[in-house]
């Protein structure tokens, strides 16, 4: 049965770059015709979208979208094309809408935002929530949104101070065999956090707040035996402790103290014969009221868009070996 077409015209402001909002070479444009199967035409500032009624209407909702954001900034990227494609086709939403909320401000003034539906969902769950797991890949924010929440609620006077640890897994948190100090010791483990306030704070303005001890930065082990107030505190590579230590790490919340504990349940590196204590805690927290538990999927990965394709592709290599394990044990059991 062939569809029927129809041509509809949007008429683009003088506000709004054409070569933003295009892209170069028209690549912006060609990504919205593909995805969304009608025929653009550009002329001067009108643009002339053919198709389908329902994938008219899905792409005139998608240039409104691309259009608001080129008001606010010099161009789109092809990502966030594809991104707001995707969205339109689920209908969940508009992407202008998502990125309409400005987490935290850099020291170099740039506005960190959430950038797909997923963070938008867990920004907000970090708002509404007192314990919130962050679980995904790689890539997806997990902790650099967190840390840009936590530091506004720093500069808010919401909390205190801010406390980052992760377990050191690959020295089985013995640190005392390691050579040097105690900065020493952990700077390897902490490393991606000391980057991420580097990027979001500044270096000078982390470095007063560190000899302040306004913000600690340390290994897992090092939280043991103490009660956390007025901190906003979060867990990094959760997937590495033990189900003691998120025990631990967990009872550790005092008052008016914020916990974001962030993971990927698909990278663990405990040792042969120890059990995450990130998996095992979504069985045992996940009915508690003020606990919040957010997915991230590779749709939600703010990397090179590349990222996202190795993802889902490590993903189905996974399901196909364990279909084939599975085939394997019954024809063994038959």
């Amino acid at each position: 049965m062939e569809l029927h077409h129809i041509q509809s015209h949007l008429a683009i402001d003088n506000e709004t770059s054409l070569f933003g909002l295009f892209g170069p070479r028209d690549e912006n444009l060609r990504i919205i015709e593909e995805g969304l199967d009608v025929k653009l035409v550009a002329r001067g500032r009108d643009l002339h979208i053919t198709g389908s009624g329902d994938a008219v209407q899905k792409a005139r909702e998608v240039l409104h979208d691309l259009i608001g954001m080129c008001r606010q900034r010099p161009y789109v990227t092809p990502q966030e094309v594809r991104y707001a494609v995707q969205l339109a086709c689920e209908g969940n939403g508009s992407l202008e809408a998502i990125q309409a909320d400005v987490v935290a401000v850099t020291a170099r003034g740039r506005q960190i935002r959430p950038k797909t539906a997923g963070q938008k969902l867990y920004a907000d769950a970090i708002r509404r929530n007192d314990i919130v797991f962050g679980i995904g890949p790689a890539g997806t924010g997990k902790t650099y949104l967190a840390m840009a929440m936590a530091i506004t609620a720093l500069k808010n006077k919401q909390v205190n101070r801010l406390i980052l640890t992760r377990p050191a897994v690959e020295a089985g948190e013995k640190l005392g065999f390691l050579p040097g100090d105690l900065q020493e010791k952990v700077d390897p483990y902490l490393r991606p956090l000391y980057d991420a306030l580097y990027d979001i704070m500044g270096v000078e303005a982390f470095q007063r707040h560190m000899e302040r001890n306004i913000i600690e930065v340390a290994p897992l082990a090092y939280m043991r035996g103490r009660t956390l107030d007025d901190a906003f505190i979060i867990l990094d590579e959760a997937q590495n402790t033990t189900p003691e230590q998120m025990k631990m790490f967990l009872t550790r919340m005092g008052f008016n103290s914020k916990i974001v504990v962030t993971g990927d349940i698909t990278q663990v590196d405990l040792p042969e014969g120890k059990y995450s204590g990130l998996v095992e805690v979504q069985a045992i927290l996940r009915d508690v009221n003020g606990i919040a538990f957010v997915y991230l999927d590779e749709k939600d990965v703010v990397r090179h868009e590349l990222v996202q394709q190795i993802i889902k592709a490590y993903e189905q290599h996974t399901v196909q070996n364990t279909a084939q394990t599975v085939h394997t044990s019954d024809g063994v059991h038959s």
